[in-house]
């Protein structure tokens, strides 16, 4: 018991002296001990790193899990140290959804069929984006939540030491110049030489922590590529998935749209030259006048049942158009006319056909083209 006091008094004792240290510093009533400037530069360098690192980290946070109830319960149970149960995403939930809807509305159904078609579509983006969660977390945000909750605890415990050891330099070195009596000053001296040491060890192991810092900006650097990796794959998954649902769609129009005729409607702003199929199918509100086909010997039948054969089809004596390509199609069957961007065909139209396609003529070659992949010219 005796030991605890003599050393809580001691205790209370030091922090005493470094808090009146401390104190006069700030009233101007001390001299304090100037780090130098390389030491101060990395002090700097590393609070930089801590601040902009924690911003960059919870903003990730938010871009992959923009419900703040959902962070919450992840961040609780990470500090329980439990596995985070599975949680639906958005995409996959719709997916649900729609595939429910199909079944009650009957899945042989036009809409029914487009139901299933999008809803397994949204499956594909929904564990896609699972997937992009799970490889960011793991190769970026661990890296920077351990570098948070490790690397930097331990320099700001070094750091909080050092200024420790400072204060103490600092209060030996006033006691030093207040002594007068030759045992005082050699008392003083002493002391000094003691508190220098510890201070001068302690800026050494401060100053290789801080030094350490150029190692954590490479290993962040190697995880930021890793999630510009994982966000490209992720992005050029989704592209590719809604590129593939597009096709479905708009081969399945023609048996949906079967008796729908060509309406007159403005034209194409050209603003949609610039913009993807998708966007420029959004963005057109109708599909420009186009000459219709009066009547065509033993085709008609064969349109209206969806049926396309290009060696049939005559185009009419008058009131083509010329349109120019926008981008580059593939032709997804024998019936359609494969584009390349900005050449030039013509076009027109037939009684009973899709709205959203249109005959293509180039030279000797005809099918089927997409009205959102043509600017349709005067």
């Amino acid at each position: 018991m005796e030991f605890n006091v003599k050393k809580l008094a001691s205790d209370a004792g030091v922090f005493f002296s470094r808090a009146m240290q401390f104190t006069e510093e700030k009233l101007g009533q001390a001299e304090k001990t100037e780090l130098d400037a390389h030491f101060e530069n990395l002090l700097a360098r590393a609070d930089c790193t801590k601040n902009w690192t924690e911003k960059i980290l919870r903003q990730t946070e938010v871009l992959l899990q923009p419900n703040p109830s959902a962070r919450v319960e992840e961040f609780l149970y990470e500090k329980l140290d439990r596995k985070v149960p599975s949680r639906v995403t958005n995409g996959e939930l719709l997916a649900q959804y729609m595939t429910e809807a199909a079944n009650d509305f009957g899945p042989g159904t036009p809409y029914g069929k487009t139901l299933i078609k999008v809803g397994e579509t949204q499956r594909r983006l929904g564990a896609a984006e699972r997937e992009f969660i799970r490889s960011a977390s793991i190769n970026f945000l661990t890296p920077l939540r351990n570098f948070l909750e490790g690397d930097w605890r331990t320099i700001s415990k070094e750091r909080r030491i050092l200024q420790n050891r400072r204060l103490d330099l600092d209060a030996c070195k006033a006691r030093l110049k207040k002594a007068k009596a030759a045992e005082a000053k050699a008392a003083a001296e002493h002391e000094l030489r003691l508190t220098q040491t510890e201070f001068d060890r302690q800026a050494e192991v401060t100053r290789l922590l801080l030094e350490g810092i150029s190692s954590t900006h490479v290993n962040h650097l190697r995880c930021l590529h890793e999630f510009v990796e994982s966000q490209t794959n992720y992005y050029a998954q989704c592209y590719q998935f809604m590129l593939d649902l597009q096709k479905q769609l708009g081969s399945s129009k023609g048996e949906i749209f079967s008796g729908t005729f060509v309406g007159n409607a403005d034209s194409a702003s050209p603003a949609a030259a610039t913009s993807p199929p998708a966007v420029a199918a959004a963005t057109l509100p109708a599909v420009p006048t186009i000459p219709v086909v009066p009547t065509i010997v033993g085709v008609p039948n064969t349109v209206a049942e969806g049926v396309l054969n290009p060696n049939e089809v005559k185009p009419p004596a008058s009131g083509t158009r010329r349109a120019r390509v926008l981008y580059d199609y593939e032709a997804a069957d024998s019936t359609e006319l494969a584009l390349l961007a900005d050449e030039m065909i013509t076009v027109y139209s037939l009684p009973g056909m899709d709205p959203d396609w249109l005959i293509g003529e180039r030279g000797n070659q005809k099918g089927k083209v997409p009205v959102t992949y043509l600017e349709l010219l005067s």
